[in-house]
């Protein structure tokens, strides 16, 4: 029951026990009152004194329209213990309001026949968190031996049928749905009926049916998924390597590899499956090798996880860089290296030189990435050449500033003559002062109050993509720290384009603490891809960066789930912990990422905010919270966690499940052992890995 409303029901017995009269007729008549708090009342009183014909006045009280009323109803005819009332109280098991349904649950378990019995455990598998913990609650009251392990393993069959006879006899929808969730099951009979439907004639089916043996886990399905990575259908193809990826079965490799290098709609998914692969000499050649021919937005990352690996084997780039045919494969690995491959130095440089603009461009990147100041005047000689012609092309059609503000008579904000002018004044004057308040408001915060640019088409019709080769040799000026490099990078800073300005920024943030000083305000830019790229140079600076995102965090608000990313991507200091937990405290979609950075601290201090909000029913993130709660290890959140293995989606069970077997406590043997017989596969291998840990800190507590 919430607590508002059973504070509230406290409240209504002191005061009926204060002054009220209590005699019967009066109670009757309180039963027709406007007030719903009052029929509750009456209700209630009525109930104690356990009359057979006022049952009448019980089930009336039962259909009433305020769920205080109904919920008192339950109650009363739970303590009638007549068998006559079992179907109405299965009725408001079903109600909309929650503390009803607990009512009707705990009133059922004391009317103790088969009938009650049944809608208890019925009921089970079609409600909440909350009303199937009082459904358990319930059952051991009326001393239901092995209660929740009874209800789990009757939902757990009703779902197994229910998918059964979906998948033999429902619509396409029906089968598709029920074709995953047979996978999702995890039981030996699954595979024998979900590998057959692999080669149905209906596309979409076969794809549920290879997604169902991707959650099976069993290896067996393998040699049935891969041929499906030739057909010609995007979404069968997509299945299979969703299924091989789950599945983790080494022998895939060689076929993942062709797919990841045709450059099809899927390679991409094939990519991540090979990273996803365990780590292995085969994998790791797999992926040096597909990091050479990917293309460069797919093999950047390919390299860069090599690099954490321990780079890729050095012979085959130097080949590669060799001839300028060659060299785009060889230069885009070296761009993920860095600098692990700083001994290709040399055999890159001379590409900064090249006509080819692509070679070009990759060279200045791979120079970036390797950050070794002996490139600087390579890059600052290509720099000049290129701020040259960049200059050109932005002065070639008017040679003075233009102005970026509206002569007199045409700014359209502004009231003129007619019939609008007096909605225009209006419409001005609310305007400045929303932005009054904004920069107020700002102010107040700590914020800089930023300036809004004039439209880039009033003074640049440059092409971005023109200027692309001007910002890659200010990024990499930064990278290599270039003398200078400093006042460069900070005159480019309020550059009129967007892809100057975010290069300048970024190659700031490569120049120590002085630079992430001067490029953390470009985080209150209104250019998205901008703010995004500046947060994540700032998370791979280190300390001083990372520490300057957090200052910030506060103060940003739009763009806040930016700058969590960017430190879930590449770390945070422990003392962002009092930052994070107002993240959470004040909820919204921020909460997920900041639970996750608070696990990774495992900061004992943020417990009390995690269980805050993991109390809250409607708020967002609960897996993630009950994720870090278990990372954090604190068992003193054990009973909170725990309620979560009731709740009624399987991923949430899992993670609770999870989070108890990092926090090693007892308490919960027995939901966790009822959890074994759950429909889901992830669920009982969680509980079963959970109850052996629980068990063992039991047994070494004794």
């Amino acid at each position: 029951m919430r607590t508002g409303v059973r504070t509230f029901l406290v409240v209504l017995s002191l005061l009926a026990t204060a002054g009220c009269s209590g005699s019967r007729d009066q109670l009757l008549a309180d039963l027709q009152s406007p007030r719903p708090e009052v029929r509750a009342l009456a209700v209630k009183k009525l109930a104690e004194d356990a009359r057979p014909d006022d049952l009448a006045l019980f089930t009336r009280a039962a259909k009433d329209m305020a769920a205080i009323v109904r919920g008192e109803a339950a109650s009363a005819l739970g303590k009638s213990q007549d068998a006559r009332v079992v179907d109405l109280l299965g009725e408001l098991l079903e109600d909309s309001d929650v503390d009803v349904q607990g009512q009707a649950a705990m009133a059922l378990a004391q009317v103790k026949n088969d009938k009650a019995k049944a809608y208890l455990t019925l009921q089970y598998g079609r409600r909440g968190r909350q009303t199937r913990q009082v459904i358990v609650q319930a059952l051991k009251q009326a001393n239901v031996p092995g209660a929740m392990a009874e209800v789990v393993a009757a939902e757990s069959k009703a779902i197994w049928e229910r998918n059964l006879l979906a998948l033999n006899e429902g619509s396409l929808p029906e089968r598709v749905g029920a074709a995953e969730e047979l996978g999702k099951s995890g039981r030996p009979d699954a595979f024998n009926r979900l590998v057959p439907l692999v080669r149905d004639s209906q596309v979409i089916l076969a794809a549920a049916a290879v997604r169902g043996l991707g959650d099976l886990g069993d290896k067996r399905a393998v040699p049935a998924i891969l041929p499906l990575l030739d057909e010609s259908f995007p979404e069968l193809r997509e299945s299979a390597i969703t299924a091989l990826t789950r599945l983790q079965e080494p022998q895939a490799i060689p076929r993942l590899q062709a797919v990841a290098v045709e450059k099809s709609s899927v390679s991409p998914l094939a990519i991540d499956a090979l990273l996803a692969m365990p780590r292995q000499p085969q994998t790791d050649a797999a992926l040096c090798s597909l990091a050479l021919d990917a293309e460069t937005s797919e093999a950047v990352p390919v390299a860069r996880a090599m690099r954490e690996r321990g780079g890729c084997p050095v012979d085959p780039l130097i080949e590669r860089l060799s001839r300028p045919t060659t060299a785009a494969g060889g230069l885009q690995v070296v761009i993920g290296l860095g600098p692990v491959a700083k001994d290709l130095l040399p055999k890159v440089l001379p590409y900064i030189t090249q006509g080819d603009a692509t070679l070009r461009a990759l060279a200045v990147d791979a120079a970036a990435a390797i950050g070794d100041a002996s490139a600087a005047p390579v890059l600052q000689k290509a720099f000049e050449q290129e701020l040259a012609a960049a200059q050109a092309l932005r002065q070639d059609w008017v040679t003075q500033k233009l102005p970026e503000r509206y002569g007199p008579g045409f700014d359209p904000s502004q009231p003129g003559s007619g019939s609008d002018s007096s909605k225009r004044e209006k419409h001005a004057s609310l305007m400045a002062r929303v932005k009054a308040l904004n920069a107020a408001k700002a102010r107040e915060h700590g914020r800089p109050v930023v300036q809004q640019r004039a439209p880039a088409e009033l003074f640049d019709d440059v092409d971005s993509v023109k200027l692309e080769p001007l910002a890659g040799l200010l990024r990499a000026l930064g990278s290599v720290k270039a003398p200078g490099a400093l006042e460069l990078l900070k005159s480019f800073a309020g550059d009129s384009s967007v892809t100057v300005r975010t290069a300048a920024l970024v190659g700031l943030t490569r120049l120590g603490p002085e630079g992430v000083a001067l490029a953390k305000n470009g985080l209150f830019e209104a250019e998205r891809e901008l703010v995004k790229a500046l947060a994540q140079a700032l998370a791979e600076q280190g300390e001083a960066g990372r520490s300057a995102l957090v200052e910030l965090l506060p103060q940003i608000h739009g763009e806040k789930l930016v700058v969590l990313d960017a430190l879930v991507r590449a770390g945070v200091p422990a003392s962002a912990v009092g930052e994070l937990q107002k993240v959470v405290s004040e909820g919204g979609p921020e909460v997920v990422l900041a639970a996750t950075l608070l696990g990774r601290l495992k900061a004992k201090e943020a417990v009390p905010t995690l269980v805050k909000a993991l109390e809250e029913p409607s708020g967002v993130g609960r897996r993630d919270l009950l994720t870090a709660l278990g990372e954090i290890g604190d068992s003193t959140a054990a009973e909170v966690v725990a309620r979560d293995l009731y709740h009624d989606l399987p991923e949430i069970r899992a993670a609770a499940a999870g989070a108890l077997t990092k926090m090693g406590t007892g308490a919960q043997a027995d939901a966790l052992d009822a959890l074994k017989s759950d429909y889901y596969r992830r669920v009982r291998e969680a509980a079963v890995t959970a109850l052996a840990k629980t068990t063992t800190a039991a047994e070494g507590a004794h």
